[in-house]
């Protein structure tokens, strides 16, 4: 069932998609070659917990980290870990939310270390640039397929794919409500939204084949060619007009 949210409960999501927002922007400043993801996984623990809220992604399901941090072939749901060293030259996602108040809010990055190849910019570029063709159609009265296919087409468009295995979805008091949101799709099809959905909207796109599998750990998803994944995430209000991002 989709919710709409009333101004109360909006409000609430706001407070949290703020706190994602500033704990990805601390982040960011740590994100160097020599740190460990487990060291960003505490950054953004301890961050959280100082606002007064929880950790989304901690204990989901059982997931083991306050973060999903995904490192260069690693697409989403990487574990942090002490072992896990970003060096030169890599790309790392962190995918994150905050629960606050009875609310969720969800955004994700990919941050170059140190200096990156110009291939690996662009495609950090190409992925979060989608994320903004595709909200230009998340408004009152359009369809999801609107937005799934605008991320689509402007991703392809690129030489890049979009994965299929793994899609967006709506938030709120849960960190995964109806409907989910494809970052692929045809125009005028599915859902017709309306003011008031929140949604978590997050192209996941690859440099190579749009195929990916889980490793053993049951959680860390990885381009199956080996090529390098990008992530861009941010949870949305959609309203009569221009949609409100809730995580910048």
């Amino acid at each position: 069932m989709i919710t709409i949210k009333s101004r109360t409960e909006i409000d609430k999501m706001r407070e949290a998609g703020k706190i994602t927002a500033e704990a990805l922007k601390l982040i960011e400043k740590h994100i160097k070659p020599g740190v460990s993801t487990e060291y960003l996984n505490k950054i953004a623990h301890d961050y959280i917990v100082s606002k007064g809220a929880t950790p989304s992604f901690l204990n989901y399901n059982g997931f083991p980290g306050s973060i999903c941090a995904s490192p260069n072939d690693w697409v989403v749901h990487g574990i942090p870990g002490k072992k896990v060293i970003l060096r030169e030259g890599d790309i790392i996602s962190i995918d994150m939310g905050a629960y606050k108040n009875g609310y969720h809010s969800d955004a994700a990055r990919t941050f170059p270390v140190g200096k990156i190849s110009q291939e690996a910019q662009r495609l950090i570029d190409v992925t979060k640039q989608s994320f903004f063709e595709g909200i230009k159609y998340a408004v009152h009265g359009a369809k999801l397929g609107d937005v799934s296919a605008a991320i689509q087409e402007y991703v392809e468009s690129n030489g890049y794919s979009v994965v299929r295995d793994l899609v967006g979805h709506g938030i709120g008091k849960n960190l995964h409500e109806d409907p989910s949101v494809p970052n692929f799709g045809k125009k005028g099809k599915g859902v017709r939204l309306a003011a008031g959905m929140t949604l978590a909207i997050e192209p996941m796109v690859n440099a190579g084949e749009y195929d990916v599998c889980v490793l053993d750990d049951d959680w860390t998803v990885v381009t199956e060619d080996g090529t390098l994944s990008a992530h861009y995430e941010n949870t949305i209000l959609i309203k009569q007009g221009e949609c409100e991002i809730l995580t910048l």
